[in-house]
C-alpha cells in the first residue's frame, strides 16, 4: 500500500459528476503508417506486454473511512486488462468532428474507482480527417489527475509506445502480485502511523520555505522585478462561470518552425512565451467576437513540473500565474509583455512549491474544503483565481510508434473545474506544436472556432514581426527591457521564414 500525496488525494476530493478529474490524450494513426495486420488485437498484445512496466496500470484506490488519512492505491487483486482497453467505431462520416466529440464524451464521464484509473479507446473508422488516409485509427486516453500529472502521463504512455517502427521487446520479469484489499481498521491504523511522521517533515519543510523566502527577498535584483498577477486579481469571464456536464474538445497543429522563428526574433523569449502569446491572441480574438472581451488582461495559470528523473508517478508541480495581456491590440507588444511577466512569474514561484504546500493539512480537513467547494458549485461565484489554465507536455522530438503504428498527432486534455472553465494543454511532437482545448458546451460550444482564433493569432504575430522596423524594434527592446536583439537585424531569422509568412498573409486576407 501506498498512500497518496495531498495534492494527488484533491484531485479524488474534488471529483464530481460535472468536473471528472481525468487527464488524457487523442493520439491519431495514419493507416498508410500502420504496419500489415495493425489491428486492435495487436494492440491488446502490445498493451498486455507493456503492463509491468508502469505501476499505474495495475493499481486501484481505496479510500479511508471518515478521510482519517488521504486514500490508499494498492496492487488490484481484481485486476482485468478487458475493463481499460475498450473498442468503438467513429460514425459516419468519420471525420475530425466526430472524433473530438468521441473523445470529449469519454472525458466527461468518471472513471470507477473500484478498478485502477485508467483508459485507452481504441478508435476505427477515421474516414475524412484531412491528410489522413480513409480507414486510420486513433487511441483515446484516460488517466485519474490523482494517479499522475502531464509529465507522468506522458511517461506512462511512453512505457506502451515506442520510438522505432519495430516493436521493443522487453525481457523484464513481471514480478508483479496482486494484495488483498485491506480491513477498515487496518486502513485507520496505517493512517495514524503516518501522523507523527508528517509532523517531523514539517519543521523541515517550513524552514526549508523561509530559507527561500529570504533568500529570495534579499537579492537586491528580485526587488526591482515587478511582481507577477496575485491569485484572485483576474477580471470575470465567460470561461469562469460553474461548468455543465457536456464536454468540448478540439485540437489543432502548428508547425514548429512559424513558432521557432518568432522566438529568435525576440532576445530572452522562449517558445513557450510565443505559445502563450499565440493563446493570448486567440483568446482575444474569441471573446471579443462574442462580445465579452474584458477591459483588463486576462490571467493564465501555467503548471511548472518539478519532478525528477526518479519520481515516479503522482503530481509534481509548482505553479506561476502570467499576465497575458489581451488588453493590448499590437501582437508584438504582447508578446513582450508575455515575456516579461512569465521571467516574472518564474522568479517568484520559486520559493513555494505547490506540490509540497497542501502535504501538512489534517486530510479530513482537505477532504472537507474540497468536497463543500465542489458540491455547492462555489466555483463559478466568486471572483476567477485565474481565467485560464495553459499546460505544456513536452513530447518527444522523433516518431513515436503504437504496435508498428506511427502516430501522426497526439493533442491533450486535462480537467475543468467550476469558475476555471477552460484549459489549454500544449504537445510538443516531432516537429509541431498542438494545442488541445478543454472545455464545456455551455462556454465554448465552438471549440474548433476558439482554435481558428489560434491559428489567426500566429499569423497576426508573424505579420506584425515581418513589418516593424529592425531599428524600432532594437529601440523598443533597449528602452523597455534594457536589452538589444541578438543579431543587427533580428529580423533575419525571420525572413528565412518566407513560406510561413506566406501562410501567414493568406490566412489574414481570407
Amino acid at each position: 500500500m501506498e498512500m497518496l500525496s495531498a495534492l494527488d488525494a484533491t484531485f479524488i476530493y474534488l471529483e464530481s459528476e460535472h468536473s471528472p478529474m481525468a487527464i488524457g490524450a487523442v493520439y491519431v494513426i495514419d493507416a498508410d503508417e500502420a504496419p500489415a495486420g495493425f489491428s486492435y488485437d495487436a494492440w491488446y498484445a502490445l498493451v498486455k506486454d507493456r503492463l509491468k512496466l508502469s505501476k499505474v496500470f495495475r493499481e486501484r484506490l481505496v479510500e479511508v473511512p471518515w478521510d482519517l488519512s488521504f486514500p490508499y492505491w494498492i496492487r488490484d487483486p481484481g485486476f482485468d486488462l478487458d475493463n481499460h482497453l475498450p473498442r468503438v467505431r467513429l460514425p459516419a462520416p468519420g471525420g475530425m468532428a466526430e472524433l473530438m466529440q468521441l473523445a470529449a464524451d469519454t472525458w466527461g464521464r468518471v472513471l470507477d474507482r473500484d478498478r485502477p484509473l485508467w483508459d485507452i479507446t481504441f478508435v476505427e473508422g477515421l474516414d475524412t480527417i484531412p491528410g489522413i488516409s480513409k480507414g486510420s485509427f486513433g487511441l483515446v486516453t484516460r488517466v485519474h489527475h490523482a494517479a499522475v500529472d502531464g509529465k507522468a502521463s506522458a511517461e506512462t504512455m511512453a512505457a506502451i509506445l515506442d520510438v522505432t517502427p519495430e516493436v521493443r521487446v522487453v525481457d523484464d520479469e513481471d514480478t508483479w502480485e496482486p494484495e488483498e484489499l485491506p480491513s477498515t481498521l487496518g486502513v485507520i491504523t496505517r493512517s495514524w502511523l503516518n501522523v507523527g511522521k508528517k509532523a517531523r517533515e514539517l519543521a523541515g519543510f517550513v524552514g526549508q520555505v523561509a530559507a527561500d523566502s529570504v533568500s529570495l527577498q534579499g537579492e537586491k535584483w528580485v526587488k526591482k522585478i515587478e511582481p507577477p498577477p496575485r491569485l484572485l486579481s483576474a477580471p470575470p469571464t465567460i470561461f469562469n462561470q460553474p461548468v455543465d456536464s457536456k464536454r468540448t474538445f478540439w485540437g489543432k497543429n502548428f508547425d514548429f518552425e512559424r513558432i521557432r522563428a518568432i522566438r529568435k526574433v525576440v532576445p530572452g523569449a522562449t517558445v513557450n512565451d510565443v505559445v502563450l502569446a499565440i493563446c493570448a491572441g486567440g483568446l482575444r480574438r474569441y471573446l471579443s467576437t462574442r462580445d465579452e472581451l474584458p477591459g483588463k488582461p486576462l490571467v493564465a495559470m501555467a503548471p511548472i513540473s518539478v519532478r525528477g528523473d526518479e519520481e515516479g508517478a503522482g503530481n509534481q508541480v509548482s505553479a506561476m500565474l502570467v499576465n497575458l495581456a489581451t488588453d493590448i491590440d499590437d501582437a508584438l507588444d504582447r508578446l513582450l509583455h508575455i515575456r516579461s511577466s512569465t521571467k516574472r512569474s518564474k522568479v517568484h514561484a520559486g520559493a513555494l512549491p505547490a506540490n509540497r504546500i497542501t502535504e501538512f493539512l489534517p486530510s479530513e480537513t482537505l477532504a472537507a474544503a474540497a468536497r463543500v467547494y465542489t458540491r455547492t458549485r462555489l466555483g463559478g461565484h466568486h471572483r476567477p483565481f485565474f481565467n485560464v489554465t495553459i499546460t505544456n507536455v513536452p513530447g518527444p522530438p522523433v516518431p513515436i510508434y503504437a504496435a508498428g503504428a506511427r502516430v501522426h498527432s497526439a493533442f491533450g486534455m486535462a480537467p475543468i473545474l467550476d469558475g476555471l472553465g477552460l484549459i489549454l494543454v500544449i504537445i510538443s511532437y516531432y516537429g509541431r506544436i498542438s494545442i488541445g482545448i478543454s472545455s464545456c458546451e455551455e462556454m465554448v460550444p465552438d471549440p474548433d472556432y476558439m482554435a481558428e482564433c489560434f491559428e489567426h493569432a500566429l499569423a497576426e504575430l508573424e505579420l506584425a514581426i515581418s513589418r516593424v522596423d529592425p531599428a524600432k524594434l532594437s529601440s523598443v527592446l533597449k528602452t523597455r527591457h534594457g536589452e538589444t536583439p541578438e543579431t543587427s537585424d533580428p529580423l533575419q531569422a525571420f525572413r528565412d521564414a518566407s513560406e510561413a509568412l506566406d501562410r501567414a498573409i493568406k490566412t489574414l486576407e481570407d
